[in-house]
C-alpha cells in the first residue's frame, strides 16, 4: 500500500467540499475522489446536516432533449466547451467552473433549485465523452444544442426556434429562456 500526500488528501477533500455545495451526489464524490465512502457520508452530513439522498442517478439521454432542460444543458455544455477549449482546463475543474458560470447565469433565487443539478451536468458531460450526445447548430438562429450525436443535423431547429405548443406558459420561464437564449445565439 502506498504512502499518501497529506497535500493530495486536503486537495480531495477541499473538492469534496466544493462539490457537495454545489449538490453533488455521492455517487459523483465517490467517482470523482479517493476518499472512501465513509468519509464521504460524514463530510457530506456535516456540510448538509442531513444523509445524501438515496437512489440511483438519472441516466437516460432523453431528459437532456426535452425542451427546457435542452436550453440549460445546451447553455451548460457551450460554456463548458470554451473552458475546454480555451482556459485549459479539464476533468471536474472544468465541470465545476462550468457549472458556476452556469448558476451565474441564472436569473432569480439563487438557493433555487436549478432545472439542470451540477449531478446532471456531470452525467451530461460524461453521455458527450461517451459519443452519445453532440452539439447541433440550429440552422435557423446558428446557436448549438445538445442532440443526439446520430441524429440528422442538416436542418436542424432549437428549441427556442421551434418551440413546442406546450412551451413557455409561465411568465418565469420566458425569462429563464430568453436569458439562455441571448447567451447561446
Amino acid at each position: 500500500m502506498g504512502k499518501k500526500s497529506v497535500i493530495t488528501e486536503a486537495h480531495e477533500i477541499q473538492l469534496a467540499i466544493e462539490l457537495v455545495n454545489l449538490g453533488a451526489r455521492l455517487q459523483l464524490l465517490e467517482s470523482e475522489t479517493s476518499l472512501s465512502r465513509e468519509r464521504l457520508l460524514k463530510l457530506y452530513k456535516e456540510l448538509k446536516g442531513v444523509s445524501p439522498p438515496k437512489g440511483m442517478l438519472p441516466f437516460s439521454t432523453d431528459w437532456f432533449l426535452t425542451w427546457q432542460p435542452n436550453i440549460h444543458a445546451s447553455l451548460f455544455m457551450n460554456i463548458h466547451k470554451y473552458l475546454i477549449e480555451h482556459a485549459d482546463v479539464k476533468g471536474i475543474e472544468a465541470i465545476v467552473k462550468a457549472y458556476k458560470l452556469y448558476l451565474e447565469q441564472m436569473p432569480g433565487n439563487p438557493n433555487q433549485e436549478q432545472v439542470l443539478s451540477l449531478t446532471r451536468a456531470w452525467t451530461l458531460v460524461r453521455f458527450f465523452e461517451s459519443k452519445m450526445l453532440s452539439l447541433a447548430c440550429c440552422c435557423k438562429c446558428g446557436g448549438h444544442f445538445v442532440s443526439y450525436k446520430y441524429d440528422l443535423h442538416k436542418n436542424y431547429a432549437c428549441g427556442l426556434c421551434h418551440m413546442p405548443s406546450r412551451a413557455g406558459k409561465l411568465k418565469k420561464v420566458k425569462e429563464v429562456e430568453k436569458a439562455a437564449y441571448e447567451l447561446v445565439a
